[in-house]
C-alpha cells in the first residue's frame, strides 16, 4: 500500500460511478468534535482531483457550500456524503458528526457503510465516546482503520498516540492496532515543535516525501532505517499473526526474510475481515499543493484493505408482515432492495432521500414499494405505500450530479419521495420487504413548545411531522395528561437544531415552556361529601342531591365507583349519572386540577325530585360531592417514577450513584456489564431527571447512557408537593 506515486487518478466535475460492486467502497468517518474529519474529506476530495486546489467544485459548485450552512455548522450535526474516484475504485465517504447529540446520524453513517475509518486528534486522544463506538463496530465485525490527525499542533505525539490507541481499543491484542507508516519530521523551528513533511513506508521502507508541496516517493537517507527498525518488526509480527499462512511465523521466527508483497496481501485480507486495524497519519495540503500528507496512502487503504459491499453481510429481511425471507445478495440483477438512510429538505429541490442500495439496481422513474415499520412510539406511524422514484444523483454539497441507475452496494440521493422516512425500505411493488431497523439511540430530553403566534400555530402540526421524519432519534409527543406538545431529543445542541430546521425550513416559530410531569392526585384517607344540586327558576327545575364515602385504593387502582344505595333514594337510572359526574370531576383534579386516581367512591344516599331530577342534574351533584370530600380530606399529590438503568465505565460509578440520590433516587443494584462498565439500576422521580441525558453526559464525560422507563405515581414530599401547589395557585 503506498508504494506507487499517483498524481490524478480522479475526475473533477463529473459524478464517481461503479458499474459492479467489487468497484465500490463504503467508509464511515468516525472521531469526536474537532478531531478533523471534515479536513480530511477536502483532503481526499482534493487529493482525488473531485475539487481543485481554490475548494471549487469543476462544474460550478463550492465546497465550501458542501453546504455552506454544512461545512460551518451543519459538518458538525449532520450525515453527508461524498464520493470520489481513486484509480478505478468510486469511494462513497461518509462525514459523520462528531457531537453525541448527534449520535443518530452517526448510527445512520455506520448502516450505510462496510467500514469505519476512526480520525483521532494528535493534541487530544481516544475518548470515551470513540472507545464506545468502536466497541460497537467491533461487535458486529466492521472493519477499521485510524487515522492521527492535526500532527502540526505541539503538544502532538504521533508514536505515543499510536500506543495509546493500541491500549485503548485494542482490548486484549493491542498488537492488533499498529501504524503502517511513520512521520518524517523536519528540523525544530524555535519554538521545538519539528514539523512533519513526510512518511517513512515500514513495509516497503521508502520514504513519501512531502515537503516540496507534491509527493515524491524516494529511497530513505542515512540514518532514516534505523527509526524504523522496532516498529517494522512489531507490524511484520503483527500481520504474520494475522496471516491464514501457518507457516509464517516460524518461517519468520527461523529469520526467514518474508516478501513484503505476502505480508501487503496478508495485510489487507486482515484489515477486510476486521481483525487488524492500521493506523496512518494525515495533514492538510500545503498551499498550492494537491496532495496532503498521508492522502494517497489513505486512498490506496480504502481502495484495496477495505471490503467490497459484497464482502458484507447485509441486514435481515422480511416480508412487511413480519414472515422471514433469505438473506441477501450484493448483486445488481437480484430483487430490489434498499433503504433510506438520511431524509433531508432542500427549499429548492424539495425532499431529498440519501439511500443506500442492498440488493438490486434503482432505476429513475420506476414505482417501489415503501415500508416503513416499528418506529409508532416515535411518532412514525407503520407505512405501506408505492411511490416513484425521482431524479438519480450523487451528492456533492449543492451540486447534484446526475446518475443514470445505483447498483447494488451504492448510495445515491433521490428526489421526491413524498412517504419515505429515514429508515424505511424500498423494493419492488410487487414481492415488498422490510429491512431489520437499525439501532438508534432514545431521545431522553424533554422540550414543551408551543406555537409563537396564531400564523404558527395553523402551520405547526405539519412543520412537526416532517421535522420529525428527518430525523427519527426526535420523538413527538402529544401529552393528553398536561396538555403539552413535547419534542423528545438527545441534547440541547439538538433541541436548538430541530427548532432552527422548524423555523428556517417549515417557516414554523415556536417557544418553548416549562416542561410538566403527568401529575396525580390521591385521597390520603377516608373522606365524606354531599353534593346538593337545586335549582327553581320557574319552569322545569333542577334536583339531585347525593352524599358520598371516599376511601384511598393501593396505586395503580383507578378510580372504582360503588353503589350502595337503598331503598331507591336514588332512581336506578340516574346511578350512572352520578358515576358520570364523580369520573368527571377525577379528571379535573380536586386540589391542585391534576387527575384524581386510586380511589373508591361510595354512593351511599341520596334524594330525588319526580319531575326536577335528571341525568345532567346528578351529574353535576357527583362532581359536587367528591369535591366537598376533598375539602377537609388530606389530599396527596403523586409524582411518576421511573425506572432509570444507567451505563458507564466503573471509573464513574460512585459519582452516578451519587448525583442519582441526590435527585431522590433510590439505587436498587449494581451489575457488572462487561468491558469495564457497570448498570445502576435506580428508581428517580421523573421530575428530577429532566435533563438527565445532558447532566449524565457532562458528569460521565460524554460515556455514560440510559433509559428510563415510567414504574408508577408515588406521593410526592409534602414541602415539594407544596412549593408545586403554589406555583400552580400563582399560575407559573
Amino acid at each position: 500500500m503506498g508504494e506507487k506515486s499517483r498524481t490524478h487518478p480522479g475526475a473533477a466535475g463529473r459524478a464517481a460511478s461503479a458499474d459492479q460492486p467489487t468497484s465500490l467502497r463504503n467508509v464511515v468517518l468516525v472521531g469526536h468534535s474537532g478531531a478533523g474529519k471534515t479536513t480530511l474529506v477536502e483532503a481526499l476530495a482534493l487529493a482525488t482531483g473531485a475539487v481543485n486546489r481554490a475548494g471549487r467544485v469543476e462544474d460550478g459548485g463550492c465546497l465550501s457550500d458542501y453546504d455552506e450552512i454544512e461545512h460551518r455548522q451543519q459538518r458538525s450535526v449532520q450525515l453527508s456524503l461524498v464520493p470520489v474516484d481513486w484509480c478505478g475504485i468510486k469511494i462513497n465517504v461518509l462525514d459523520t458528526p462528531g457531537y453525541a447529540d448527534f449520535v443518530g446520524e452517526l448510527r445512520a453513517g455506520l448502516r450505510a457503510a462496510d467500514a469505519a475509518l476512526f480520525v483521532v486528534s494528535a493534541a487530544d486522544g481516544v475518548d470515551g465516546a470513540t472507545r464506545m463506538v468502536w466497541d460497537e463496530c467491533a461487535a458486529v465485525g466492521m472493519p477499521r482503520a485510524l487515522v492521527v490527525t492535526h500532527l502540526e499542533a505541539a503538544r502532538a505525539d504521533f508514536d505515543q498516540m499510536t500506543r495509546l490507541c493500541g491500549s485503548a481499543l485494542g482490548g486484549d491484542d493491542p498488537d492488533a492496532v499498529l501504524p503502517l507508516y511513520l512521520p518524517l519530521y523536519g528540523e525544530a523551528g524555535a519554538d521545538g515543535h519539528a514539523p512533519v513533511h513526510g512518511l517513512i513506508g515500514l513495509l516497503t521502507q521508502r520514504v513519501f516525501d512531502y515537503s516540496s508541496g507534491e509527493r515524491v516517493e524516494r529511497a530513505p537517507e542515512a540514518g532514516e532505517l534505523p527509526l524504523i527498525e522496532e516498529a517494522r518488526n512489531r507490524l511484520i509480527e503483527g500481520i504474520i499473526a494475522e496471516s491464514e499462512d501457518e507457516s509464517l511465523m516460524d518461517r519468520y521466527l527461523a529469520g526467514e526474510d518474508i516478501d513484503v508483497k505476502t505480508l501487503i496481501g496478508d495485510l489487507e485480507t486482515a484489515v477486510a475481515r476486521g481483525t487488524f486495524h492500521p493506523v496512518l497519519a494525515a495533514a492538510p495540503a500545503a498551499e498550492g499543493a494537491r496532495q496532503g500528507l498521508g492522502t494517497v496512502e489513505l486512498l490506496d487503504l480504502i481502495a484495496r484493505g477495505f471490503p467490497t459491499p459484497a464482502e458484507r453481510e447485509a441486514p435481515a429481511v422480511t416480508t412487511p408482515d413480519g414472515k422471514p425471507r433469505p438473506p441477501l445478495t450484493c448483486d445488481p440483477a437480484g430483487p430490489l432492495v434498499a433503504e433510506v438512510v438520511k431524509t433531508s429538505s432542500d427549499p429548492y429541490v424539495g425532499r431529498l432521500s440519501l439511500v443506500r442500495v442492498f440488493s438490486g439496481t434503482l432505476r429513475p422513474d420506476e414505482i417501489v414499494h415503501v415500508s416503513g415499520h416499528g418506529l409508532t412510539d416515535r411518532g412514525h406511524e407503520d407505512h405501506d405505500v408505492d411511490e416513484r422514484i425521482g431524479a438519480l444523483s450523487a451528492p456533492f454539497g449543492k451540486v447534484q450530479r446526475s446518475l443514470s441507475q445505483a447498483i447494488a452496494g451504492d448510495l445515491a440521493c433521490v428526489a421526491k419521495l413524498t412517504r419515505a422516512e429515514t429508515g424505511d425500505t424500498l423494493s419492488d411493488r410487487d414481492a415488498p420487504l422490510l429491512m431489520e431497523p437499525w439501532t438508534m439511540p432514545d431521545p431522553l430530553l424533554p422540550v414543551a413548545i408551543q406555537a409563537h403566534s396564531k400564523a404558527d400555530e395553523d402551520k405547526l402540526s405539519q412543520g412537526l411531522s416532517r421535522l420529525v421524519a428527518e430525523d427519527p432519534t426526535m420523538r413527538l409527543e402529544h401529552n393528553q395528561d398536561t396538555h403539552q406538545v413535547v419534542l423528545w431529543c438527545l441534547g440541547e445542541a439538538h433541541v436548538d437544531v430541530g427548532l432552527e430546521r422548524l423555523r428556517s425550513r417549515y417557516g414554523v416559530q415556536v417557544d418553548t415552556v416549562p416542561y410538566k410531569v403527568s401529575l396525580r392526585e390521591t385521597f390520603g384517607g377516608k373522606a365524606a361529601g354531599r353534593g346538593r344540586h337545586v335549582k327553581q327558576s320557574g319552569g322545569h327545575g333542577q334536583y339531585a342531591i347525593c352524599e358520598i364515602e371516599v376511601e384511598p385504593l393501593p396505586g395503580g387502582s383507578g378510580i372504582e365507583f360503588v353503589d350502595k344505595v337503598v331503598g331507591g333514594a336514588v332512581p336506578r337510572q340516574f346511578i350512572p349519572s352520578v358515576e358520570k359526574g364523580v369520573r368527571a370531576q377525577a379528571a379535573r383534579g380536586v386540589a391542585a386540577g391534576y387527575p384524581l386516581v386510586d380511589v373508591r367512591v361510595t354512593l351511599l344516599d341520596g334524594k330525588a325530585h319526580s319531575v326536577d331530577s335528571s341525568d345532567a342534574a346528578f351529574q353535576t351533584a357527583g362532581a359536587l360531592a367528591l369535591r366537598e370530600a376533598a375539602v377537609d380530606a388530606r389530599i396527596h399529590l403523586l409524582e411518576p417514577v421511573a425506572e432509570v438503568t444507567v451505563l458507564v465505565p466503573d471509573d464513574f460509578v460512585g459519582a452516578v450513584m451519587s448525583d442519582l440520590s441526590g435527585r431522590r433516587g433510590r439505587v436498587v443494584g449494581t451489575e457488572q456489564a462487561g468491558h469495564g462498565r457497570t448498570l445502576v439500576r435506580a428508581e428517580v422521580p421523573e421530575i428530577e431527571i429532566g435533563r438527565y441525558a445532558v447532566d449524565l453526559r457532562s458528569l460521565s464525560h460524554g460515556t455514560g447512557r440510559f433509559h428510563r422507563a415510567y414504574a408508577r405515581h408515588e406521593p410526592m414530599p409534602p414541602q415539594l408537593a407544596a412549593k408545586i401547589r403554589e406555583q400552580e395557585e400563582n399560575g407559573s
